[in-house]
């Protein structure tokens, strides 16, 4: 996730139980890019003990094949090709999730990715750009180059974040692909993704959003799939999260009001699972200050803080504020995964 996934996070995220993989933010790549430091740092100063992919996002076969290149000289466990961001600012470029209307340079650009690949090689998806009319041609092109993982977000680029995940299609990715599949899309807790995994056949899931909001959902799913007892998280858990996320954060020199809402951008997504009528959501995005965040917090989160946190997002409640919904605003780009 596009300034999301970045080294403090994958940092944080790893004591509460990290996934068995990371990917990368995505590095642009163009004819003048090169790779980007603070992205590199994910990689090279990981302490997690998990594998890191680098993701890639570009439309240039032979640039991206470049990068590929320079990127085995870091400690990457393979390369990752993103076809499936959804931002506008970036499916215009005919990049990310815009590839999916082009096969013909979708095959050109596997096929170099493939050829300057010599270990992993993965690619992550959407269903289609505006239709699924491509689907299947797709699938063939990507089992043609032998890729070693999909992961499949079960929408279109056009559908974003909203309406129904198709796991229909991701089953028929299971049934097309030489590789492994991954199930993308509404993975919300170890509960859906057990259901996902036997609606799809898919030999795992990923997971984005539903991660900053609940960082002990990979911890969850392994003892659920394990026989053992499910960890419950309290509010005093999840108050303790907060602090350090918004610590995790800080920047020096960073007006106060900034900083906050650098922090409410991970809030909206942990505030649908905090309370059912949404006033955390409410009054959260409505502080301006430390104090006034802080307060927000201990309200709704301190009160009470054996109180068990909901595994899933409390129905009505959207990570999106307001004032984006109404202008129909689409994801950010920096949700991008």
């Amino acid at each position: 996730m596009q300034q999301i996934t970045d080294l403090p996070f994958m940092g944080l995220i790893g004591e509460y139980g990290a996934p068995d993989y990371f990917f990368t933010e995505y590095f642009r790549v163009h004819p003048t890019s090169r790779l980007e430091k603070h992205i590199l740092r994910s990689v090279v100063d990981n302490r997690t003990g998990r594998p890191v992919f680098a993701q890639l996002m570009g439309q240039d076969p032979e640039r991206l094949a470049e990068a590929a290149r320079e990127l085995h000289a870091y400690p990457i466990a393979g390369i990752d090709l993103n076809m499936g961001c959804p931002a506008p600012m970036i499916y215009k470029g005919n990049v990310g999730g815009g590839l999916l209307r082009d096969p013909d340079r979708v095959d050109q650009i596997i096929g170099a990715l493939r050829d300057a690949t010599p270990g992993l090689f993965t690619v992550k998806m959407r269903i289609g750009f505006d239709s699924t009319d491509n689907f299947q041609r797709i699938l063939g092109i990507l089992n043609k180059h032998g890729i070693d993982l999909l992961s499949v977000h079960g929408r279109t680029v056009q559908d974003r974040y909203f309406g129904e995940v198709k796991y229909g299609r991701i089953a028929e990715a299971v049934r097309t692909m030489k590789c492994p599949v991954l199930a993308n899309g509404n993975v919300t807790s170890a509960l859906r993704a057990t259901a996902v995994l036997k609606e799809t056949g898919a030999f795992g899931v990923m997971l984005g959003r539903h991660a900053i909001r609940n960082p002990w959902v990979f911890r969850q799913c392994r003892q659920l799939w394990s026989g053992q007892p499910v960890s419950v998280v309290t509010h005093g858990q999840v108050r303790q999260y907060i602090e350090r996320l918004y610590r995790m954060l800080e920047e020096p020199n960073l007006p106060q009001e900034a900083q906050v809402s650098k922090a409410k951008r991970y809030l909206n997504f942990i505030g649908i699972s905090v309370d059912p009528q949404g006033g955390f959501l409410f009054e959260m995005r409505r502080a301006h200050s430390e104090a006034d965040l802080f307060a927000v917090c201990d309200k709704y989160l301190l009160d009470n803080p054996d109180q068990p946190f909901a595994l899933e997002p409390y129905s009505g409640l959207s990570a999106r504020p307001n004032s984006e919904r109404k202008a129909g605003a689409g994801a950010p780009a920096q949700w991008c995964g």
